[in-house]
């Protein structure tokens, strides 16, 4: 490529997505996941002549695209260096440490700025495959959440970001990037997580505007509002996550209450996710009655709690497979709070809210929550696992056959703690019926989601 980009920087600088340059390193990028082992390396020997060739067009690329990027000036020359040396090394299993290291967009949170990151990586709830993806993002980062985040809610790691373009590992429900999917020889210390808010808002909407077609709820005012208007989505789920992600390692928590690598049932999980969830409403409770907060912060505080209580009983619920799912299990245990503390209601095949008993409801729900947190330090880890289940089930019912429901007698409590695990069924706890008929009249919408972006919501 002998292409010039000083006049298309003026007339495209809005748009790097339509550069010629970026078409041609995303084409290479996806020829060049079709060569590739899922460890990244090239399966075929005989074709790494061929694949060396589209890492050569994906360096060309990077080089006529970097002018669009100067503060990814380091990062990118790293990252043209580790290619270099993967190509140098016959496109073995990829290592991109150094690369990585040198890409830290939390020190350059101004809404608007844009990043184009390549990295030979895996896309979480997308493929498990280290591909090389590309994709190009935008941070969002308005006013008000940059003076949330340097008041209460301080998360230094968390970077909100909206697509501009992908390769086809983002063209799935993956909604996060994260430096833990790159692959790399040695784990660094990790010190930014993105957030596609508008991946997360477009799906919002388009759920919930059936959802709420099919149940006949009638939407507050602000809620219709929400789920009509892109922006207003996105910057109310930045504000979410923002409160949600620092929440993680912050209160009265077990030892290790969120380790993936630590085998525990998977209720744990669903309690810990709400657990954060539960806590950005809270927190937008308290926002949105500051008198000291900006008309901005209290107006999107009141729309994360509708986000929060739609997101939960409308999309996770029903979203994914029934093999474990957390989150499902987290949105079933919020719903039928609501439904048997009677501020939600099914009647006459109409679902109906008061909204203004929620807040205190759901409050309630989340300090059940971290009371459980609290008494966990003081006792032993499968205490804590059974007073945990005995949280959720008494609110969900677990399925008939479940050996978990029958209590402590029934559960191997002489042997490791895996024995526990394992007598969790893959569908501890069953869609009720309610969510049984949704989930039939939602599966096409649900399966529409995928891949959404806020440019084609």
């Amino acid at each position: 490529m002998t292409q010039t980009l000083d006049a298309e920087v003026r007339l495209h600088d809005a748009h790097p997505e339509q550069l010629p340059a970026w078409e041609a390193l995303k084409s290479a990028a996806i020829r060049l996941q079709s060569l590739q082992a899922k460890d990244g390396s090239i399966a075929d020997r005989a074709e790494v002549a061929v694949a060396c060739g589209h890492v050569d067009t994906i360096i060309e690329s990077l080089n006529e695209l970097g002018p669009l990027f100067p503060h990814d000036a380091t990062y990118h020359e790293a990252l043209i260096r580790d290619l270099e040396g993967w190509k140098a090394g016959g496109l073995q299993v990829p290592d991109f440490l150094d690369s990585l290291i040198e890409f830290q967009p939390q020190l350059d949170r101004v809404h608007g700025r844009r990043h184009l990151v390549v990295f030979p990586m895996y896309t979480q709830n997308g493929s498990s495959n280290r591909f090389v993806e590309a994709v190009l993002i935008e941070v969002l980062w308005p006013d008000f959440i940059a003076e949330l985040e340097t008041g209460d809610y301080s998360n230094k790691l968390f970077v909100p970001i909206r697509f501009l373009d992908f390769t086809p590992g983002y063209d799935t429900n993956s909604a996060v990037l994260f430096p833990e999917t790159v692959a790399v020889r040695q784990t660094p210390k990790f010190t930014w997580g993105a957030i596609f808010a508008d991946r997360e808002a477009a799906r919002f909407r388009r759920v919930v505007t059936a959802a709420s077609d099919i149940t006949q709820l009638e939407l507050p005012d602000e809620a219709r509002e929400l789920i009509e208007n892109q922006q207003l989505a996105e910057e109310t789920f930045v504000m979410w996550d923002l409160i949600h992600d620092r929440t993680h390692m912050r209160g009265d928590l077990p030892f290790d209450p969120f380790m993936i690598k630590q085998r525990m049932p998977y209720f744990l999980y669903s309690l810990e996710e709400l657990r954060c969830d539960l806590t950005a409403f809270a927190e937008s409770v308290k926002i949105a009655a500051d008198d000291d907060a900006s008309d901005e912060a209290r107006r999107h505080a009141r729309l994360v709690q509708y986000a929060v209580i739609f997101d939960r009983i409308f999309r996770f619920s029903i979203t994914g497979s029934r093999v474990r799912n957390y989150d499902g299990l987290g949105g079933q245990l919020l719903f039928a709070w609501l439904h048997q503390n009677h501020v939600l209601h099914w009647t006459d095949t109409k679902l109906t809210i008061d909204w203004e008993e929620v807040p205190g409801v759901v409050i309630a729900l989340g300090e059940k929550i971290q009371q459980l947190y609290w008494r966990s330090i003081d006792r032993p880890k499968i205490a804590h696992w059974l007073a945990a289940y005995e949280l959720v089930s008494e609110t969900v019912t677990p399925h008939p056959a479940s050996v978990w429901a029958k209590g402590a007698d029934a559960l191997p409590l002489d042997g490791p703690p895996r024995g526990l695990t394992d007598a969790v069924l893959d569908d501890e706890f069953p869609l009720s019926m309610f969510f049984e008929a949704l989930d039939r009249k939602m599966k096409d919408v649900i399966e529409s989601t995928a891949g959404i972006t806020g440019a084609t919501a």
